[in-house]
């Protein structure tokens, strides 16, 4: 029931979020042990960049959630350097707390605006 519910919620969500070349879409999956994060552009079809706990150097001590957070500044900077300064927020389904929550805090605080 979990799951099939989290598809429902990416499904209403992905109707209405797209990416493109100016503005692409922050994708975040999120398992019961890692977390990722990626920009694509969906005019396209293509994925920008991507991020996940194997960019964090001391992820093996960390939280999750510390790691979450890691992973948001981690490609904030990868999507600065690339020239992209506004995303489009895509939480595919995930409650927007603990993790994911922390993830957009990341993202947000190393220069990305969504």
């Amino acid at each position: 029931m979990n799951r099939q519910a989290r598809i429902l919620r990416k499904k209403s969500i992905r109707a209405k979020v797209k990416g493109n070349q100016q503005r692409p879409r922050l994708n975040v999956f999120r398992s019961s042990k890692h977390i990722y994060a990626s920009l694509i552009n969906d005019q396209e079809g293509k994925t920008m960049t991507a991020a996940s706990e194997k960019d964090i150097q001391s992820a093996s001590e960390l939280s999750k959630t510390e790691k979450a957070y890691l992973v948001g500044k981690a490609i904030g900077q990868k999507a600065t350097k690339k020239g992209f300064k506004k995303v489009v927020f895509d939480r595919s389904g995930f409650l927007y707390h603990g993790r994911v929550k922390k993830l957009a805090e990341g993202a947000r605080e190393s220069g990305l605006k969504f």
